[in-house]
């Protein structure tokens, strides 16, 4: 069973990955409400995924995606965000993301995302 952090600064955002991951076999193994706590947990949880939103207070995500790629390179993170402009894009796949998807999300597609990604062999 794939262990998932899901980072979003919607309360509603959360819990609905939530149910929607440990329906499809995937452990929440923490939620973040922002990018600092979002580096906070993965440290603690070590989760193989992340779910990350970009738009949060304090840090935003393709900042915290940048922390997190430094403390460890082989993280996999998926931005899921309801921007989905091509610089917002490009800027968080230079910063390691491992895919982008956008809200509202699919359940069906959000799934088979991070199937494919907690199978993905990472070389740094």
């Amino acid at each position: 069973m794939k262990k998932v952090l899901i980072v979003d600064d919607s309360a509603f955002v959360r819990m609905s990955l939530q149910v929607l991951l440990r329906k499809n076999g995937f452990q929440v193994v923490g939620e973040a409400e922002d990018g600092n706590m979002a580096i906070k947990k993965y440290v603690e949880c070590q989760p193989d995924i992340v779910t990350m939103d970009i738009t949060m207070p304090e840090c935003s995500g393709i900042d915290a995606l940048r922390k997190i790629m430094k403390f460890d390179p082989n993280a996999k993170v998926v931005m899921i965000s309801s921007m989905g402009q091509e610089k917002m894009v490009r800027e968080a796949m230079i910063a390691g993301a491992k895919s982008f998807l956008l809200k509202p999300y699919n359940e069906e597609r959000v799934v088979k995302t991070l199937q494919q990604i907690a199978e993905m062999v990472v070389f740094v």
